[in-house]
């Protein structure tokens, strides 16, 4: 994340935000949306590293589409914890 931000936050540790495409090979059986996002925080704290996911695993069947939604998600440094609603601002559809 934004190093000026974090300690604008008074955060004084770093934190990494990383964001994945996720490919459901069994959506089409399944009859849901082939991709789907993961989103990752990892926060390097003296004492220990802590680690926050989220997984949304059908959002649409279009990769242009997940590449579109990853690259907002990357811009607007969206954590896992927020991201649903970010998702829903941006009228995605997930399930």
């Amino acid at each position: 994340m934004n190093q000026k931000l974090l300690e604008e936050a008074n955060i004084h540790y770093p934190i990494r935000l990383a964001y994945y495409k996720i490919i459901n090979e069994e959506a089409e059986k399944q009859e849901k949306e082939k991709f789907g996002i993961q989103v990752v925080k990892i926060e390097y704290k003296k004492e220990k590293t802590k680690i926050e996911n989220k997984k949304i695993k059908h959002i649409t069947n279009e990769e242009t589409k997940i590449e579109e939604v990853l690259k907002i998600l990357r811009k607007n440094e969206v954590t896992p914890i927020i991201v649903d609603d970010v998702l829903s601002d941006f009228n995605v559809k997930f399930a």
